[in-house]
């Protein structure tokens, strides 16, 4: 399916301005964004952050109030969804359960009165790409789920869309076949020409998935950007606590000196540390927010800015090990090697790798740069 021409491959979708309420409540608030042709977007947030109503406008399946949104350079707002040359993929598999596998994935076609031809080369041509070409005569309750929800992604893979949308597809599978679906999902990004949109709420398939994430929080776009630019430069503390498992640690301290070339704060009344940053918009004494991700802390090594802590949960994963660490608010976690002795009640001293800490306003919640 790589033979379009190149007037096809073009689906570049601008989302300007976009505004969205229920009644009196604003759903999505002013969300501008531009979403590169042939792209896998992820947009990613928690339950409630807009993130399925933004994929249902840009379907057409629900009015916005204000903004417009252009797909292809063409404002669409008020065309209906048929018209928008998209395919849409649910949560829920929304399969016939009285057709085969082929008929479900023919069904479109039939209704847009495509010749039998056509409609058995399109057919054919997504069984292949999806591996299901032995369950073309098999009804769905003769499939698994990561098999129904192939059968589904076949259906709008038939239709050749310049847009594919997908909204949770994974989240009714087991943690194995999510994994599974997600290699395969890469795979069929590699193989058509076609823009990707993808709504999460599990970070990891953001990160393992997308070439650019859109975080949404409260309706509002929180930072754009790369898995790996979000990870290592967020813009605020919503971003740095969401993008990542476990999360980044937060501890709330102040600014004890400043220079030049670093910034030194207090670490939890025990020492401090000298972060390589200047940070020209905050003063001596300010109340800051530090950041540093658990694989940036080591324990039990001579390290700057060593703090010591009780252990009252250890996670060993086989590649790596998660000791949670006491400390005022919520705990330190720390990520250490697979085989590690250390276990729950273990004093422990840590070290932070000063090159790699955060700094975020307390009071804004943004990131210093």
């Amino acid at each position: 399916m790589k033979d379009r021409s190149k007037e096809d491959e073009v689906a570049d979708i601008k989302v300007n301005n976009v505004n969205k309420y229920y009644g009196d409540v604003q759903v999505i608030n002013d969300v501008s964004l531009d979403i590169k042709s042939q792209s896998f977007t992820v947009l990613v947030g928690p339950s409630g952050c807009g993130k399925s109503t933004m994929l249902r406008m840009i379907a057409g399946l629900e009015d916005i109030n204000s903004g417009t949104i252009s797909i292809d350079g063409k404002v669409v707002n008020d065309l209906p969804p048929k018209e928008r040359n998209i395919a849409m993929v649910f949560q829920s598999y929304a399969l016939y359960p009285h057709m085969t596998v082929f008929d479900n994935m023919a069904f479109g076609l039939k209704l847009e009165k495509r010749s039998k031809e056509e409609i058995e080369e399109r057919v054919q041509e997504a069984a292949k790409i999806l591996q299901i070409e032995d369950y073309l005569l098999r009804k769905p309750k003769q499939l698994s789920g990561g098999q129904r929800q192939r059968v589904a992604i076949g259906r709008a893979i038939t239709r050749k869309p310049k847009v594919f949308l997908f909204d949770e597809p994974l989240s009714n599978l087991d943690a194995a076949l999510r994994v599974q679906m997600r290699v395969e999902l890469a795979k069929l990004h590699d193989k058509l020409n076609a823009t990707m949109i993808y709504v999460t709420h599990d970070q990891t398939e953001a990160m393992t998935m997308a070439d650019d994430i859109v975080v949404l929080n409260s309706g509002i776009v929180s930072q754009k950007g790369s898995p790996l630019d979000l990870y290592n430069n967020p813009n605020n503390l919503f971003v740095g606590g969401f993008i990542g498992s476990p999360k980044m640690n937060f501890i709330s301290t102040k600014i004890t000196s400043k220079s030049s070339d670093k910034t030194e704060v207090d670490l939890m009344g025990s020492s401090t540390i000298s972060i390589p940053k200047t940070l020209a918009s905050a003063s001596e004494g300010d109340a800051v927010k530090l950041g540093i991700r658990p694989e940036h802390l080591t324990v039990n090594k001579e390290s700057d800015g060593s703090w010591e802590s009780k252990v009252f949960v250890v996670e060993k994963l086989g590649s790596g090990t998660f000791i949670y660490l006491e400390k005022e608010g919520e705990p330190l976690v720390v990520e250490t090697k697979g085989d590690s002795d250390i276990k729950v009640g273990d004093t422990v001293k840590v070290g932070f790798s000063a090159s790699h800490c955060h700094i975020f306003n307390s009071s804004n919640q943004e990131a210093f740069k």
